[in-house]
């Protein structure tokens, strides 16, 4: 970048492209805290066209902070059903409550108040402050971090404190007064639009003269990124269990991965186990029943942010033992036709689809397996 470039071109630049180029998004056609907190909670490591009809259809759902607070946890699951991350929208549904109860159903206006939420970070806090609230505060997200990155060719890892740091300051430095939820948004746009992680549009970009990658020829260059490690593999078991037109589902812990969902019960596969051994013990160990395991049914595989797996799911006959929630937060005997009414996870969405779709094509024996 050139010496002689002000902080503030850069940023009269910037607003003067978005005011012509900004995406016409549902979240920015309502500036209320609640609406722009349900956004950017669903946003974070979700794509925003995604994004788009879960959040239309949540707060068609749930309109305001009250109704929201007002619902069961369970009702709330649902409505995120396919989203991803649930701890999301369990601590949406708990700050809602918390919004209710402690502050009397109104928005704080502090960074340390947002932090207090549960789910609440700083990028989130400040992005709600400086769009609903106008508050002069720099939101910093995956899009701002490319944008900031190659613009000031940084050469810390953002992912690292000093590189936050870093980016922090210059975002700080670069903020309009008066105008920090305009150019918050602006950033985001631009990186999710022109400056792109791969092939970015330097063409049409409205800071290529300021921009010290696109003069050093290297772009895609930054972010600095430490070399990522490979994820861990997992195998894991799920046992269908039917009694006529009925299957049985377990509700996992509240907290923890996936927490409150309901699944198709089952577990990780221990080091020398066989996969219908483990289903077995994963059974006898979270609902206090002996199955025999049958015929596979279908073997699925999913990625998580921090592994990946595979799903062994079979068939399974209940030879003893009596039903109860020992590692979990509830079970229960479920009409495969009224399935749909219970929030599950990716992969045992699939599963059910399955059920529905042998159901309807008399697959099924209606006798107890």
């Amino acid at each position: 970048m050139k010496a002689d470039v002000r902080y503030e071109e850069i940023s009269e630049n910037l607003l003067r492209w978005y005011a012509a180029n900004h995406r016409d998004l549902p979240w920015r056609r309502r500036r209320d805290p609640y609406a722009v907190w349900v956004a950017e909670i669903m946003l974070q490591q979700t794509r925003v066209e995604t994004v788009i009809p879960y959040y239309e259809r949540f707060l068609a759902r749930f309109p305001t902070l009250q109704d929201l607070a007002a619902a069961s946890l369970e009702e709330v699951l649902k409505a995120w059903e396919g989203l991803g991350y649930y701890a999301r929208a369990r601590h949406l549904h708990r700050a809602a409550r918390i919004l209710m109860e402690e502050h009397g159903g109104s928005f704080p206006q502090t960074l340390q108040e947002w932090r207090r939420l549960p789910g609440v970070g700083p990028y989130v806090a400040a992005a709600i402050l400086s769009i609903a609230f106008g508050q002069d505060l720099p939101a910093i997200d995956g899009n701002a971090v490319r944008v900031l990155a190659r613009l000031f060719a940084v050469q810390e890892d953002p992912r690292r404190p000093a590189g936050r740091r870093r980016l922090q300051a210059l975002a700080e430095r670069l903020l309009p007064p008066g105008r920090a939820g305009d150019f918050n948004q602006a950033l985001m746009d631009l990186g999710a639009t022109l400056c792109t992680p791969k092939a970015p549009r330097c063409p049409e970009c409205p800071l290529q003269a300021f921009c010290a990658a696109f003069h050093q020829g290297n772009s895609e260059a930054f972010p600095v990124r430490a070399p990522r490690r490979s994820l861990p593999h997992y195998d894991v078991t799920a046992g269908v269990i039917q009694d006529g037109d009925q299957v049985l589902i377990a509700q996992r812990p509240p907290e923890g991965m996936l927490g409150g969902l309901w699944e198709f019960p089952g577990g990780k596969v221990e080091p020398g186990e066989d996969l219908k051994e483990c289903l077995r013990r994963e059974l006898r160990e979270e609902l206090g029943i002996e199955v025999e395991v049958l015929e596979p049914m279908m073997t699925l595989r999913h990625t998580y942010t921090h592994m990946r797996i595979t799903l062994h799911v079979f068939r399974c006959r209940w030879v003893g033992g009596t039903l109860q929630p020992i590692g979990c937060a509830d079970a229960r005997w479920v009409r495969i036709q009224e399935l749909d009414r219970y929030p599950f996870p990716n992969t045992d969405r699939q599963i059910v689809e399955r059920l529905k779709e042998d159901f309807e094509a008399g697959q099924l024996s209606r006798e107890r397996l």
